[in-house]
């Protein structure tokens, strides 16, 4: 039973990483009205990750696709800074 439940919640991933942002939206303003800013500190960090979650979702991306973007980040990175003069950033005295 438990594996069914894991397995309709991870295909419904989207819709309730979109429920999980708008709770943790709605908890943050309870919290700030309250005085409760620990609270509204961690409920802001569950909205950020169901966030994240929710556009990684959506845009295909993986755990194993970070390392390669990063890779590649990385290699254009120092292509360009490669061809960047050396008196760049010029320091005006």
């Amino acid at each position: 039973m438990t594996a069914i439940t894991t397995s309709v919640l991870l295909l419904r991933w989207p819709l309730v990483s979109a429920v999980l942002m708008f709770l943790a939206s709605t908890m943050n303003i309870q919290f700030r009205k309250s005085d409760y800013t620990f609270l509204a500190v961690i409920s802001s960090g569950i909205g950020i990750t169901a966030a994240l979650c929710f556009a990684t979702g959506l845009l295909g991306l993986t755990l194993a696709d970070f390392p390669v973007i990063w890779a590649s980040f990385k290699d254009i990175m120092l292509e360009m800074l490669s061809h960047t003069p050396p008196e760049w950033p010029m320091v005006i005295t």
